[in-house]
């Protein structure tokens, strides 16, 4: 089995993702543009860790061993000899393809490149690649050192081989994998994103208040959260991406994005991460 992972940006997703590598006893690479970004992801994973020790899930000194194994860089350069890798950048089609291209010149040439992506094609993040074969779909849920769920893609040339080895990857994270076709959105956004952009529209046409869509949701469904926390969870500019890749992908007037999503985007109130969104933080 592998011994180290690069995870190639270190946001929410990505420092996540990073902890939970590391945790699991493998020495990890988090990569990212800036000193700045790292240093707050290494500070973000600390407290996480922190947190798991009060609750006594693990020890200090299994605290401390992981973070041990977590180094940080902002060079790509630095990755020409690990085992695996995972992409966790913007959802943005043409940066993660020039990424891949990247990644591709420089790792070994077994070597699996997965990508993050909540809603971008796999097929065309490996038709940027020279190894196809090797490139597949790893999409961790938010907060990743808590979600169970690793949802596997296959793009149109993943092999069996590929899958299997990520398959046993998840296995080693404590993760269950559920694999999905490549289709736009996978399972969890095609599901999840229409119904977080028809609650958007019940607020926008007035048929109740955030919390009144919210309320119904919780007790009546049973949902732990309601569609509108869980968009501002998410970051509306991020489930606006995703329900534009859905509507382009599949040419859909269904996935159409609701025009108070936009709005909200565009005046800046994104959810949680900027203090505002359906609801104030």
């Amino acid at each position: 089995m592998f011994r180290t992972v690069a995870v190639i940006g270190a946001g929410t997703m990505g420092n996540g993702i990073a902890q939970v590598f590391a945790q699991a006893g493998f020495s990890v690479r988090l990569v990212d543009v800036g000193q700045p970004m790292l240093e707050r992801a290494r500070s973000t994973i600390e407290k996480s860790l922190g947190k798991f020790v009060e609750k006594g899930r693990i020890s200090a000194a299994d605290r401390d061993a992981a973070l041990g194994r977590l180094t940080t860089t902002t060079s790509l350069d630095l990755l020409t000899d690990v085992d695996y890798v995972v992409e966790a950048i913007a959802e943005d089609a043409k940066a993660k393809q020039a990424l891949f291209t990247s990644l591709d010149a420089l790792v070994r040439p077994d070597v699996v490149l997965a990508s993050n992506t909540s809603s971008i094609s796999i097929t065309a993040l490996g038709a940027a690649t020279r190894r196809p074969d090797k490139v597949l779909g790893m999409h961790f849920m938010n907060p990743v050192p808590i979600v169970m769920l690793v949802e596997m893609i296959r793009g149109q040339a993943t092999s069996a081989e590929s899958m299997g080895v990520a398959s046993e990857l998840c296995a080693a994270l404590g993760k269950t994998p559920v694999e999905a076709a490549d289709y736009p959105g996978f399972i969890a956004n095609r599901v999840l994103m229409p119904m977080i952009n028809e609650a958007v529209y019940a607020v926008m046409e007035g048929v109740g208040t955030p919390v009144a869509i919210d309320a119904v949701m919780k007790l009546g469904m049973s949902h732990p959260m309601g569609p509108l926390a869980l968009a501002d969870f998410i970051g509306l500019d991020v489930c606006l991406a995703i329900l534009n890749v859905m509507q382009e992908g599949f040419g859909d007037p269904k996935y159409r994005p609701c025009p108070l999503l936009r709005r909200m985007v565009a005046a800046g109130h994104l959810g949680r991460k900027s203090g505002q969104g359906f609801y104030a933080y």
